[in-house]
């Protein structure tokens, strides 16, 4: 397996050259466009690496997947939904136009920035208890407690957000946010803000691909949330690239701009990758490359 991955990382890292790494959010611009990192886990535990892959870096928006799981255990799947749509969206990330075109105007999907903001205020908690709640969810996840958030990049995210803080008043306006829209943005840009490493990303793959298991078998989530998670990643989680890269890879996967990209086998493996040099959509490049080399290689797609 190491060798193939190895294979994988020499045959696309020409492809960083062709993306860009994240600049709107300063604190990101310091990455290197050529580090390359990969590491897959099977439910099993067994590891396979290859490249940066203990490298850390921010999770910006993989945290969706892990807010949206507390915000479904906190409240429900229905009432979720409610506030936030399943769809697939043909905007970009970072879009909120079409808040405004609809009398129901909720955001399309959890994975875009207006429906992830609703989603981290639907979890429970006051002040920065919600945040706690989710960095301990990941801990337990990965089962590493040492995990904690990166505080260069959260007052960089803070500092130079005012598109996210336009959505969420426009949310609040609308009555899809409840509470202080400034404490639930602080709680936003710190979950955006965690530090993780392709490891990390592998295990909460295999966590989701196990049924919401963890590898020791000490915590057993409601399996439903898995199918939840895995259907809205595979639709959605790629932004608005999702479909061409359901065909492309067929991975179930969800995309950050600091590089990462988290992808789900269910009932085989975890994928954690990394390459911070981006496409147009805001997802890693070199990443797609890799996943949908791995994807024909070993014959993963699961709409094969």
């Amino acid at each position: 397996m190491e060798n193939v991955l190895n294979k994988l990382i020499e045959e696309n890292k020409y492809l960083t050259k062709y993306g860009k790494v994240a600049d709107y959010i300063p604190a990101l611009s310091n990455a290197n466009s050529d580090d390359i990192g990969i590491c897959i886990m099977d439910i099993k535990g067994n590891v396979y690496s290859s490249g940066e892959y203990i490298k850390k870096f921010t999770i910006q928006s993989i945290s969706k997947v892990i807010a949206l799981m507390l915000a479904i255990l906190d409240k429900g799947k229905n009432e979720v939904f409610q506030r936030v749509g399943m769809e697939p969206t043909d905007e970009p990330f970072n879009s909120f136009y079409k808040l405004e075109l609809h009398e129901e105007g909720k955001p399309s999907n959890p994975m875009i920035n207006a429906g992830a903001i609703v989603t981290t205020s639907l979890i429970e908690g006051k002040g920065n208890e919600k945040f706690t709640r989710l960095l301990n969810l990941i801990r337990d996840i990965t089962g590493d407690e040492n995990i904690s958030y990166n505080k260069e990049v959260y007052m960089s995210e803070k500092s130079t957000s005012n598109r996210n803080r336009a959505m969420a008043y426009l949310l609040k306006e609308k009555g899809l946010i409840e509470g202080d829209v400034e404490e639930v943005l602080d709680v936003y840009f710190k979950q955006c803000s965690i530090e993780i490493n392709c490891i990390h990303l592998a295990k909460i793959g295999t966590f989701f691909a196990n049924k919401c298991r963890t590898l020791n078998g000490d915590t057993h989530y409601p399996e439903g949330i898995a199918n939840i998670i895995v259907a809205i990643m595979t639709t959605c989680g790629m932004y608005d690239f999702s479909g061409q890269y359901a065909v492309e890879v067929g991975i179930p996967s969800k995309s950050g701009v600091a590089g990462g990209i988290l992808g789900v086998v269910p009932n085989k493996y975890g994928i954690g990758v990394y390459g911070p040099s981006l496409d147009k959509y805001g997802n890693s490049i070199v990443g797609y490359g890799i996943l949908k080399g791995l994807s024909k290689e070993l014959g993963l797609s699961i709409f094969a």
